[in-house]
């Protein structure tokens, strides 16, 4: 990967590094960037040399470039709504040279099924907006707009096409704000997608959690495992020890 400003089409363009197997992304400083709950919810995949992954949302294409490294999958696609946001993962993919095994797809997600056709995935992930359109202030650029609230695509619309897209078995994957919980398990539960893995993320020990990542089967019987919490930062507001060997190690994820 040399030659990396090659790449970049707009001066408020910048390629920031990913610290993972040297892999790097385009971000715009005008546009939506990506948070840590990306990252967080990359590591909580698991897929193997069998499974082929996409991303619901994908946007900056972060997720599906991390699991590029952190998993064994040969096929990995990410769908995004947006044609410059598409064009801008796709340069990511480009530069990272991993055209053979990364896709980004420009459309909406809830015509991935109809796209891609039924049953045709067996891991989904998503990192979906959190808010809905009654909640907060909806940012006037529409790619931050449609990250952060449900202007494009609703929580029960990513549950859709998830269980749609997903093979008997397949597992989903998602990253989600702890109030509303109660939504996502209703939603996950309504679609046969059994919500067998949560753990809860902490800002610190003592804080109650604010975000909660989640591990569905589609057709899985009962039976919630709730993991140990993941605490973000230590009392002295430096990252736990957790926190630090997901970002700067370039460890696989073992496949499952």
């Amino acid at each position: 990967m040399t030659n990396v400003e090659a790449y970049l089409k707009s001066p408020t363009e910048r390629v920031d590094d990913l610290l993972c197997n040297g892999l790097k992304i385009i971000q715009d400083k005008n546009s939506y960037c990506f948070s840590i709950d990306a990252v967080l919810l990359s590591n909580f995949v698991r897929a193997g040399k069998k499974d082929r992954i996409i991303d619901l949302g994908t946007g900056s294409g972060v997720i599906p470039l991390l699991l590029s490294a952190k998993t064994e999958a040969p096929k990995i696609v990410g769908i995004e709504m947006l044609e410059e946001v598409a064009e801008r993962a796709e340069r990511s993919v480009l530069m990272n040279n991993l055209k053979g095994r990364v896709k980004i797809i420009c459309g909406d997600l809830k015509e991935a099924p109809r796209i891609f056709g039924r049953e045709s995935f067996t891991v989904v992930v998503t990192n979906p907006p959190y808010m809905r359109m009654d909640e907060g202030k909806i940012s006037p650029k529409k790619d931050i707009a449609i990250a952060r609230h449900e202007v494009a695509a609703t929580l029960e619309d990513v549950v859709n096409a998830a269980a749609g897209l997903l093979t008997f078995g397949g597992k989903f994957y998602m990253v989600y704000r702890t109030w509303r919980l109660t939504d996502a398990i209703f939603e996950l539960k309504n679609r046969a997608l059994e919500p067998k893995l949560l753990r809860f993320i902490q800002p610190r020990a003592a804080d109650p959690p604010n975000l909660f990542l989640v591990l569905a089967q589609k057709g899985a019987g009962s039976g919630l495992k709730i993991l140990p919490p993941l605490v973000v930062y230590n009392d002295d507001g430096n990252y736990t020890e957790e926190i630090n060997r997901i970002y700067f190690e370039d460890l696989k994820s073992s496949s499952s």
